[in-house]
C-alpha cells in the first residue's frame, strides 16, 4: 500500500469519523399545537431564527386540528409519545397537565423573568409555586369599526356609554348599516364578545374578579349584573335574525360592509385584514362616565411548556429561553397581528389596526376572562353557564337579574371559597 494510499484513507476515514460525531450531535424537537394556522409563520420564520443560534438542534412544528388537541395530546401524554414541548391553552387544562406530571416546572428557566406575575398567571399552580409555560400571547377585547361608515354618518369614536349608545342610534336611524354585528346562536359569542368585553370596567378588572374568587363578591352583586343589564340594550341594534346567526355570519356581515361595528377578539385582526375592503379602527370598551379608570380583557390565550419525559429536555430548554425572549416576541407578535407579546419588553406593531389595540395597555387597566381561573372547574361549569346566560339576557328571555342569579346558584352548589 502506498504512503499517499494510506494518507488518503486516513484523510477519509477522519471526515467520516467528523460528520459521524456532528451528526450525532443533532437534535431533533417536536412541538405539539393546536395552531396550525401558524404552521408557516414556524417554518419560515421562527424555527430558522432559533436554528440560526442553535447549530445541531432541529425543530419540527407539528400542530394538530383545534377541535382534536386536547383529546390527541392526552392520547399521546398517556403514551408516552407526545412531542418535547406542548403549546399551553391558558389555566386549568394545562394545570391539570402539570398535575399529572405531564409538563415540567420552568422556574429556574432563563428568560422566565421577562414576564410579569399576570402575564405567568394563566400558567401557574394556584399556590404560586411553579409556573409551567412560558407565556407566549394574549388577546384583548374591545370593538372594532368601519371607518368609512362612521366618516359618512358623522360619528365620532366613542369612549363612554352615552356616546356608544348615540352612535349605534345614528346608525340605526340611518338604515345603511347593521349597527352591531354580533348573534346569539353559538352561545360563547355573547358572552366573550359581550359579557366579558364590557363588563371589567364595571367589576374593575382583577379587584372584582379575585374578588369573586375570594368569596367577597358575589355574581348577584350590582358590578356583575350592571353588564347585563347593558348586554339587555343591545338587542335592539343587532339586525333581524340576530338570534339565529352564527360567529362565522357575524364575522361575514362585518367583512362584507354591512354592519358598522363588530364586538370584537384582537384575534379577528389577521382575517379582517384580508376580508375588508373598508378601513378599520377600533376603540376599547366604552366608560361608565368620562374620566372613569378603563379596564380591558387582555386575556392570556398561548403558552408552551415542555413535555416532562422529553429524552432533549435541554435542547428543549434551549428553545424554550429563546422563545420567552424579546426577539421571538417580536417575530410572533408581528406575524400575528392581534396575539399580543406577554413579555416585559414592548413589542413595536407594524399592523396599525393592532397597534391600536395594544395601546390600550399604556391607558386601561388589564384584567382576564373572570371565569377561566378556578371558578370552572365543577359542575355546572361557570364559563359554559355564563355563555348561555349572555344569550338569554341579549333574547330577552332571561332578565338580567334571573341570569345573575341561576349563576351565582350554580357556582354556589360546587364553589367553596378558601378561607
Amino acid at each position: 500500500m502506498t504512503r499517499n494510499l494510506i494518507k488518503g484513507l486516513l484523510l477519509a476515514t477522519s471526515i467520516l469519523g467528523t460528520a459521524g460525531i456532528a451528526q450525532a450531535q443533532d437534535v431533533s424537537l417536536t412541538i405539539e399545537s393546536w395552531r396550525n394556522d401558524d404552521l408557516s409563520i414556524w417554518k419560515d420564520k421562527i424555527i430558522p431564527a432559533f436554528e440560526a443560534k442553535n447549530p445541531g438542534i432541529k425543530v419540527t412544528f407539528a400542530p394538530t386540528a383545534p377541535t382534536e388537541y386536547n383529546a390527541a395530546l392526552n392520547a399521546k401524554l398517556d403514551a408516552g409519545s407526545a412531542g418535547d414541548l406542548i403549546t399551553c391553552r391558558p389555566f386549568d387544562a394545562s394545570l391539570e397537565l402539570y398535575n399529572k406530571k405531564h409538563l415540567a416546572s420552568l422556574n429556574d428557566l432563563p428568560g422566565m423573568e421577562n414576564f410579569s406575575d399576570v402575564a405567568r398567571s394563566a400558567w401557574t399552580t394556584d399556590d404560586g409555586s411553579a409556573t409551567f409555560c412560558v407565556p407566549m400571547a394574549s388577546v384583548i377585547h374591545g370593538f372594532i369599526y368601519n371607518k368609512d361608515a362612521f366618516d359618512q354618518l358623522g360619528i365620532a369614536v366613542p369612549t363612554t356609554e352615552d356616546e356608544f349608545f348615540a352612535a349605534l342610534d345614528k346608525i340605526k336611524a340611518d338604515g345603511n348599516y347593521i349597527p352591531m354585528a354580533m348573534g346569539t346562536k353559538d352561545l360563547w359569542e355573547a358572552a366573550t364578545m359581550g359579557y366579558q368585553n364590557i363588563g371589567p370596567n364595571y367589576w374593575k378588572g382583577e379587584e372584582g374578579r379575585l374578588a369573586l374568587i375570594k368569596g367577597e363578591q358575589k355574581l348577584t352583586d350590582p358590578q356583575w349584573v350592571e353588564p347585563f343589564k347593558t348586554l339587555a340594550k343591545w338587542k335592539d341594534y343587532l339586525g333581524d335574525g340576530f338570534e339565529a346567526q352564527t360567529y362565522p355570519d357575524s364575522q361575514n356581515l362585518f367583512t362584507l360592509g354591512r354592519a358598522a361595528i363588530y364586538p370584537a377578539g384582537s384575534w379577528e385582526i389577521g382575517l379582517f385584514n384580508t376580508q375588508a375592503q373598508f378601513k378599520m379602527g377600533a376603540f376599547p370598551p366604552p366608560v361608565k362616565t368620562a374620566g372613569d379608570t378603563c379596564y380591558i380583557s387582555d386575556h392570556n390565550d398561548i403558552g408552551i411548556g415542555l413535555n416532562a419525559k422529553s429524552v432533549n429536555p435541554e435542547a428543549a430548554k434551549k428553545l424554550l429561553t429563546f422563545i420567552a425572549s424579546p426577539e421571538f416576541a417580536d417575530i410572533y407578535a408581528n406575524s400575528l397581528p392581534g396575539f399580543f407579546s406577554l413579555n416585559s419588553t414592548a413589542v413595536k406593531m407594524a399592523d396599525p389596526l393592532a397597534q391600536e389595540f395594544v395601546s390600550w395597555r399604556e391607558k386601561c387597566q388589564p384584567t382576564i376572562r373572570s371565569t377561566y381561573q378556578i371558578l370552572s372547574r365543577g359542575t355546572p361549569n361557570l364559563e359554559n353557564e355564563t355563555w348561555t346566560m349572555s344569550a338569554n339576557v341579549i333574547n330577552g328571555t332571561d332578565t338580567p337579574e334571573a341570569a345573575a342569579e341561576k349563576l351565582q346558584k350554580g357556582l354556589d352548589s360546587w364553589f367553596k371559597p378558601a378561607k
